[in-house]
């Protein structure tokens, strides 16, 4: 190949490279909020209808407006729910709302599971919830999880942790693995931290990271005692 046109490919190749890792924490922040933009905007967007239908041939018929309208609107009702929740009358309100919602036997399961899981994420409640790793698709690379809680093998007695594996960029949708307590690698990371990182496909999170398990301490050898080999057997004798 020609030296100047090899010369010019590793140089397109190199800033393409480049540009590529400029754009990328850009584009993800503009997936993650497009993605809560239009949620927000899907749950206003009924509202925004309604006065359209009221208020004709007005502004409200251009479609950035009713967006950004849908957007505001869903953000006041979320302030004011927020508000009246976190009140006396409200919490009590709550309460009420909830045990109803008790009796109703599916909705129960999927609104206890859903409330639980979203306390235990933004730390409102006493949780044993905390961030580790396991390995995960396949041995030797780990995927970030939560540990909800442990169990125990009927059969041999293990411990058991049930881990939550949510999915990057979309943390909506999860695996839910039950693995041995020794195939767990506790972390330091916060929930916080974890969601940041899974949220922005790992270009936000923490430098440091406990990624291999801590060995476990070695017994000091009795004295007397023979020394041990690395499976833990005795040498044999040494023949005279």
């Amino acid at each position: 190949m020609n030296p100047s046109l090899a010369h010019t490919l590793r140089s397109l190749q190199r800033n393409i490279l480049a540009g590529i890792v400029t754009i990328a924490p850009l584009f993800v922040t503009y997936l993650i909020f497009s993605f809560l933009l239009g949620i927000l905007a899907k749950a206003g967007q009924p509202v925004v209808w309604l006065m359209e239908a009221l208020f004709p041939e007005t502004a409200l018929s251009r479609p950035w407006v009713q967006f950004i309208l849908a957007i505001l609107l869903t953000l006041i009702v979320l302030y004011f729910v927020g508000r009246v929740t976190s009140e006396v009358v409200g919490r009590k309100a709550l309460e009420l709302f909830e045990s109803a919602l008790d009796r109703l036997p599916l909705v129960a399961k999927v609104y206890g599971a859903v409330r639980q899981l979203l306390d235990n994420m933004t730390g409102k409640k006493e949780t044993t919830q905390r961030v580790v790793l396991i390995d995960f698709p396949i041995p030797g690379q780990k995927s970030i999880g939560f540990l909800s809680r442990t169990l125990t093998d009927s059969t041999t007695g293990e411990p058991l942790a049930a881990v939550l594996l949510p999915n990057a960029i979309n943390p909506t949708s999860a695996f839910l693995q039950l693995v041995p307590m020794r195939c767990v690698t506790e972390t330091d990371m916060t929930m916080e931290q974890a969601m940041s990182m899974l949220l922005t496909g790992g270009a936000v999170g923490p430098d440091v990271l406990r990624f291999t398990q801590p060995a476990l301490a070695e017994p000091a050898d009795e004295p007397g005692s023979a020394p041990l080999t690395a499976v833990g057997i005795s040498k044999p004798a040494q023949p005279r």
